[in-house]
């Protein structure tokens, strides 16, 4: 009997393989960062030749590190940065050019456009979501516009698009697809790995996007459950049930999960940077040398003595949807240390939730009870303190904080009936710890109000294009 599921989780800034047990916790973990590419200003792409390798290799390393060989993994599940836009060659496999990131702005004139043309309603009743460069058709027609001869080359069928989930689903299954793949649901069998990558043909049966795993991950099973995940940017996803609930506060609208012929509905709010803006800390100020180390830096200081900073870096998601926004440090005096743009840092991820679970409570109606957390930026206590302060409800951690890998095992597991059904999941899931609200509201509803402003100032800075 196999002993584990494999859970490829393919992240903006690294690729990670995580094998887990059937209690839900992690036997083995392997981790690779890769290459982040900036043309210019609000553009961001990857090599998926640096995607593939990485993610290939901490498979590989991952079952090494826990003795495993293909026989001893029930089924592999994929996650993935979303809307990430990969176009390669059908008979070659090569890519046709760099992919095209979700946080790079480079779509931002066609959607213009789009807007200028009366487009924005249609878009929104078909599909759920805004005109934005953050998705991926936009993305597609950039690369078919300015990619010499790849629109013709297209038009032929030589030429596959693919997010990154399935990207990696037709390298693993050795290529078979066409321009557009086929929809399929987030749990079943989509095909077997080559013998030769990992050892032998290990069924691929999970596939979901990096926050719809999170949720499901986290047992967000009941409507009006909600998780917040903290990566590289920060995504809230509010189940709403068997029905879709059209969003007038800037959301979207999206399918969380299809298992077992039912699909279930959420309402996201998307924020494009959240733990980037500490990598931004420790990459480009060069304030500290690991990202764990803000917290320290952060807590040097009672609070951030009025400083505000909008990491609008690539423009502003959910609920503004501005793409010319940039970021912006307010509130500096000469008393304004490092120590104070750190846990300026930090709050602005705070500050960005209660954005979007305002504009959610708005949409579904509701008030929400409790809000689940995961992902890296979730291991930091201060910030998980200052956000259950901000948003007055409670914050809770799971044990296993990596929720968006585990939700991936999860589908796959259930499709080939390594876990039985969804309460196996309920059940896996256990509390790390509860941070509740300590601050008073009106010092919170003050602090927010600030933020408010800082946000408006840092929007439509960037001048127009297209």
């Amino acid at each position: 009997m196999s002993k584990y599921v494999l859970a490829l989780d393919q992240g903006t800034t690294s690729s990670r393989s995580i094998l887990f047990g059937r209690d839900g916790r992690a036997v083995a973990t392997a981790q690779r960062e890769f290459p982040q590419i900036f043309p210019g200003p609000g553009l961001v792409e990857h090599d998926p030749e640096a995607i593939w390798s990485s993610q290939l290799a901490t498979a590989k390393e991952a079952m090494a590190k826990a003795g495993a060989g293909a026989k001893d993994i029930a089924a592999i599940g994929i996650t993935n940065q979303r809307e990430t836009t990969i176009l390669w060659d059908r008979h070659t496999g090569k890519p046709v050019a760099n992919a095209i990131v979700w946080q790079s702005r480079v779509s931002a004139p066609i959607c213009e456009k789009l807007k200028a043309d009366g487009k924005e309603e249609t878009f929104r009743s078909r599909t759920g979501l805004v005109v934005d460069a953050y998705f991926s058709g936009t993305k597609i027609k950039h690369l078919l516009d300015t990619v010499p001869g790849l629109r013709a080359r297209a038009e032929k069928g030589d030429v596959l698009f693919g997010t990154v989930d399935t990207f990696l689903l037709w390298r693993l299954t050795g290529g078979r697809g066409a321009l557009l793949p086929e929809v399929k649901s987030s749990s079943e069998v989509y095909g077997r790995t080559e013998a030769d990558l990992l050892g032998g043909a290990i069924p691929i049966a999970g596939d979901a996007g990096d926050q719809q795993a999170a949720t499901f991950g986290q047992a967000c099973f009941t409507p009006g459950s909600a998780k917040n995940t903290y990566g590289t940017g920060c995504f809230m996803l509010l189940n709403t049930g068997s029905k879709p609930v059209a969003s007038k506060n800037g959301l979207l609208t999206t399918v969380g999960w299809k298992v077992g012929g039912k699909v279930t509905y959420c309402l996201e709010g998307s924020v494009f940077i959240a733990g980037a803006v500490v990598q931004w800390l420790r990459d480009g100020l060069k304030v500290i040398a690991a990202s764990p180390d803000v917290e320290g830096l952060a807590r040097a200081v009672p609070d951030s003595d009025g400083v505000y900073l909008v990491p609008a870096f690539v423009g502003l998601g959910a609920p503004y949807w501005d793409p010319y926004a940039r970021g912006t440090i307010i509130g500096l005096t000469r008393n304004t240390t490092v120590s104070h743009v750190a846990r300026a840092a930090l709050d602005s991820m705070a500050f960005q939730t209660r954005d979007v679970l305002e504009a959610m409570q708005r949409d579904a109606g509701l008030e929400l009870d409790h809000l689940k957390v995961d992902g890296g930026a979730a291991a930091n206590n201060l910030l998980l303190q200052f956000q259950a302060d901000v948003l007055g409800v409670a914050v809770r951690r799971p044990v296993v904080a990596e929720t968006t890998a585990l939700g991936a095992a999860y589908l796959a597991g259930l499709a080939v009936g390594y876990w039985k059904d969804t309460d196996d999941v309920v059940n896996n899931w256990a509390l790390d710890r509860e941070f509740t609200p300590a601050m008073p509201a009106a010092k919170r509803d003050g602090l927010y109000g600030r933020w408010q402003k800082a946000v408006a100032r840092s929007r439509d800075w960037e001048e127009h294009s297209g």
